[in-house]
């Protein structure tokens, strides 16, 4: 049996010790959070779309939250489904067109007709203001 990397034994260990936090405290955002991105890290597409789903309900105003559920259901080819969690974005104000074009985690949206069509749609739009410091 090949010996894992350091990195994976990592992220082995940061997906146990979030998934202990959890199970003491369900709706903490700070553990739900780097624990969806540590699945998605090791290739765990379902457990992080149903993080994603959590953080929905939880966080249903902010564009960024969308915009993650948006990345899951397209690794996961659930191509209608990303769509419409990206348009929900879009919604509330995700305008971040330049990373939405480059970011790996929509590849599956990007080569939907239907992405193009939603894309010119939304790129009429202004820019969301800047956040201040």
């Amino acid at each position: 049996m090949p010996r894992r990397s350091k990195s994976d034994e990592l992220l082995e260990f940061e997906i146990q010790f979030y998934e202990k936090l959890l199970s003491a405290y369900p709706d903490f955002l700070d553990v739900l959070i780097p624990l969806g991105h540590a699945y998605t890290r090791r290739g765990l597409y379902e457990k992080g779309l149903e993080i994603d789903l959590r953080l929905t309900r939880l966080r249903g105003n902010e564009p960024l939250t969308w915009y993650n559920l948006a990345c899951s259901y397209s690794r996961l080819k659930r191509i209608d489904e990303s769509l419409e969690a990206l348009r929900r974005a879009f919604e509330l104000g995700y305008r971040d067109v330049n990373y939405l074009q480059k970011d790996p985690d929509l590849l599956n949206l990007r080569q939907s007709t239907k992405y193009r069509q939603f894309l010119s749609s939304f790129t009429s739009l202004p820019a969301a203001p800047e956040p201040r410091a």
